[in-house]
């Protein structure tokens, strides 16, 4: 008899997503224990139990238990399966909360995933839907995950009633590539969405001209596209937002985006994404801090090899989650200063040596 996996154990709310990727990939249950214990209103949350439906959905075989008061979980992985899935998601997150753990798994499923999602598409806390489309679907292509990669924005959804539908489709594989990205190039052109739904279609190209007041000082390669979505495609509350990426000769990419707030006019939304873009591209490396967990992720699963990439200072998060990527799968990245010569630069070049996971999942043709 195969000896049982030892249990993951983990305290707290914080970075609950990337612990359940990691237990689900590795194959070994986890516990999360102390979920918000001392807050007025202990537990999960609901956007934290519709993730968890979500993972249920997604996978076959995975026993989920809530403790009765909601501050412990114990999660015992099956295999993921993948296949067409259709989910609600509550209106206290966007959709793309519950994206970014999905696109974790997705490319280690049995099937090709078609993951259709409802709700809000671009809110404060989470990426957007543009974002994700625009930046976080290349970075998997860096990966080897590319043909029939895609996400359709069939509705937008603003906050607070949501009324917006995404579609995910993503391939399966059988292994990573290796990475090896440590060279983050020079900014060659910089691309933007703006949307503007339920509200005057002119606030679109008013924030187009408000962003392009700042980076024209920069470089002439900038366009930014108006996305307009009319009737039932604009769900149902009205908002407008910015997404901006930065994109350098050897494919390395920033994003930055800004979301409408009440009061406030679209030509200060875009001003925000312009600088908070500049403020992105100053940290350096070769990919943003949004997407520095998935990457190291990636390059942890990769092929038996090195994999090399230079990054910009580490978020919290990122931290964090090389210390649970550690207990998981015991891999340990080396982390050296890119440019040791320069006192100046922040940038480190993070390196690993990957496990060789091989997608034991897939249905073979």
């Amino acid at each position: 008899m195969a000896q049982a996996p030892t249990v993951l154990h983990f305290s707290g709310h914080q970075y609950l997503r990337h612990r359940l990727v990691l237990s689900i990939l590795s194959g070994r249950p986890v516990r999360i224990d102390k979920i918000r214990s001392d807050d007025k209103n202990p537990g999960l949350r609901d956007y934290e139990v519709s993730l968890l439906r979500l993972l249920e959905r997604v996978t076959n075989g995975t026993v989920i238990e809530i403790s009765v008061t909601g501050t412990a979980i114990l999660l015992k992985p099956g295999i993921i399966a993948g296949g067409s899935v259709t989910h609600e998601c509550p209106l206290s997150r966007s959709v793309g909360y519950f994206l970014e753990p999905v696109i974790m798994l997705a490319p280690f499923a049995k099937k090709p995933l078609q993951l259709t999602l409802r709700g809000i598409t671009t809110d404060e806390h989470d990426l957007s839907v543009d974002i994700i489309r625009t930046v976080t679907l290349p970075h998997l292509q860096l990966f080897g995950v590319s043909d029939g990669l895609e996400l359709r924005i069939k509705k937008r959804g603003s906050p607070p009633l949501g009324g917006g539908e995404v579609q995910f489709l993503c391939p399966i594989v059988k292994q990573v590539k290796t990475l090896n990205f440590v060279d983050p190039g020079k900014i060659k052109r910089i691309r933007g969405i703006s949307h503007a739904v339920r509200v005057n279609p002119q606030f679109s190209n008013r924030m187009i001209e408000a962003a392009r007041s700042v980076l024209n000082r920069y470089i002439p390669d900038i366009y930014l596209y108006s996305d307009v979505y009319k009737g039932e495609e604009s769900g149902k509350s009205p908002g407008y937002a910015l997404t901006l990426l930065a994109e350098s000769t050897t494919g390395a990419m920033h994003s930055a985006e800004a979301m409408s707030k009440p009061g406030v006019p679209p030509e200060d939304i875009a001003l925000l994404a312009a600088r908070s873009l500049l403020a992105e591209i100053r940290r350096g490396g070769a990919v943003d801090r949004q997407h520095q967990t998935l990457v190291l992720l990636l390059m942890v699963l990769g092929s038996e090899d090195v994999g090399r990439c230079r990054m910009g200072e580490p978020t919290a998060r990122t931290i964090q989650f090389l210390r649970d990527v550690k207990e998981a799968f015991g891999t340990a990245f080396k982390i050296a200063p890119a440019d040791p010569s320069d006192p100046e630069s922040t940038d480190l070049i993070f390196s690993c040596y990957g496990v060789g996971y091989v997608n034991a999942n897939r249905s073979l043709a």
